[in-house]
């Protein structure tokens, strides 16, 4: 069965950016230590990237994390996601215009303009048919950026909340929740490593 999991890392005051992010900054000023754990060669964090991108059979994103990711000092074939490991899922983007044009052409982008539920739903589909290829059960990963996966809890089109919990304080830039209406959820998992705390929660 597909599921949908949001994936993302954030510090210890909650931010998924540092402050001042755009498209030659995507984390923002300090930022690049939210993701430490992703690069590290401790054997939890390299087993954590690596079954999280053993299971993605689509992964959705938004319009300015894909001008980021897509962008001159964006992702090439050494980073990015699912780099390094076994093939790279679909790519779906939610955005209001189509982009003029797309620098990774050797990666699958669907774009979709008619909202976010749309586009989960695009990526469940692509998930879907990705794990009747591969004789197992793939799901929908929404990576972000933080304003994404915050309006997909509101949503309640999430499953499962995987948080990647950088030992770091930003003091400011862009917040998971903000605002956030409550929400209960059921701890499954938490792994400490050098680098993180990794946190996996069943949303109710």
């Amino acid at each position: 069965m597909t599921h949908i999991i949001a994936d993302i890392s954030v510090s210890l005051d909650g931010f998924v950016t540092g402050p001042d992010p755009g498209p030659d900054n995507g984390l923002g000023t300090g930022g690049e230590a939210l993701h430490t754990w992703a690069f590290s060669d401790d054997p939890d964090d390299r087993r954590i990237l690596r079954e999280a991108t053993a299971r993605s059979g689509a992964v959705v994103l938004g319009r300015h994390l894909f001008d980021v990711v897509d962008g001159p000092g964006g992702w090439d074939d050494t980073t990015g996601y699912g780099a390094g490991e076994v093939g790279r899922p679909a790519f779906v983007v939610l955005t209001g215009s189509r982009p003029e044009s797309v620098r990774l052409t050797g990666l699958d982008w669907t774009f979709v303009t008619t909202g976010l539920a749309d586009a989960v739903a695009t990526a469940r589909e692509r998930a879907e048919a990705a794990s009747a290829a591969a004789g197992r059960d793939l799901d929908v990963v929404l990576m972000g950026g933080g304003a994404l996966i915050g309006s997909a809890l509101d949503a309640g089109l999430v499953d499962s909340l995987t948080l990647h919990l950088a030992p770091v304080v930003l003091g400011t830039g862009t917040p998971l929740f903000p605002g956030r209406a409550p929400r209960s959820l059921v701890q499954r998992s938490a792994t400490p490593t050098s680098t993180a705390t990794h946190l996996t929660y069943d949303v109710l």
